[in-house]
């Protein structure tokens, strides 16, 4: 499995107070120790709204995981060229936009850093959102070359507007299965339907401010929705392919 989402937040450096929520702590050691046995060998550290802008824990975080762990970060609008450059070579591979949690939701903002990364070394946008509330980005995500939305999109009144987006490429995290407001057998099935390609399982650990935190039964779920077949793409292919990971290392 390729853990397509998955948080680390080590003491050692600072957390950002978001909305008045600061997580516990879950080192890269906790983490591992929490996916051993579910056959993990590679994934996304994404970063959290409680993370600010700060890259040192997630630089940390990736050399202690290795090279089968990409990195999702946020950057201010202002993050100059050269750090972008930078924090690809270190491995991150995908700007972030928490748009759940209070991130600046201005269209054009949010598209020119999206370009910029693009352009400069390769990566992808993801969003954190309600896709109910997609009305103004929606132009946005169509324009940008290659997007992911987190979380399944959050609602079943946002699903058909998310599965006009997967029909014109976004990928959708497959995650946060206890903080959805959603039928997840259904919309797997539905987001699979229409492109079989745009799933990405991820346990979400450690489900910061989620109802139900990740379960290893949830592993079982996509494979019960979709069938072995369609589900191993869903729990690896995917996405070792949209994060580029050719030499996934296992997670001990």
């Amino acid at each position: 499995m390729i853990d397509a989402h998955l948080h680390v937040i080590d003491p050692r450096f600072p957390l950002v107070p978001n909305q008045g929520y600061v997580p516990p702590c879950f080192t890269v050691e906790d983490y591992r120790r929490r996916v051993r046995g579910l056959g993990v060998v590679g994934g996304a550290v994404v970063s959290g709204s409680f993370q600010g802008h700060d890259q040192k824990y997630l630089r940390a975080a990736l050399a202690e995981l290795g090279p089968g762990f990409a990195g999702v970060t946020q950057l201010p609008s202002t993050v100059p060229d050269e750090q972008v450059r930078e924090l690809h070579g270190a491995g991150v591979r995908a700007v972030r936009f928490n748009l759940r949690r209070g991130a600046d939701a201005d269209p054009a903002g949010i598209e020119r850093l999206a370009r910029r990364v693009h352009d400069l070394a390769g990566w992808h946008a993801e969003f954190y959102l309600d896709a109910a509330a997609l009305e103004h980005l929606a132009p946005v995500l169509r324009r940008l070359p290659r997007v992911g939305v987190d979380h399944l999109g959050m609602s079943a009144s946002g699903m058909p507007r998310l599965l006009e987006l997967v029909g014109q490429g976004v990928k959708v995290k497959a995650t946060g299965f206890g903080r959805v407001e959603l039928d997840v057998r259904e919309a797997l099935r539905r987001i699979h339907a229409v492109d079989p390609t745009a799933l990405l399982f991820g346990t979400d650990l450690p489900s910061t401010r989620a109802e139900r935190p990740f379960r290893d039964e949830d592993v079982g779920l996509v494979v019960e929705a979709l069938g072995p077949d369609a589900a191993a793409s869903v729990l690896h292919d995917n996405a070792a392919a949209w994060y580029g990971l050719p030499r996934p290392s296992a997670a001990r």
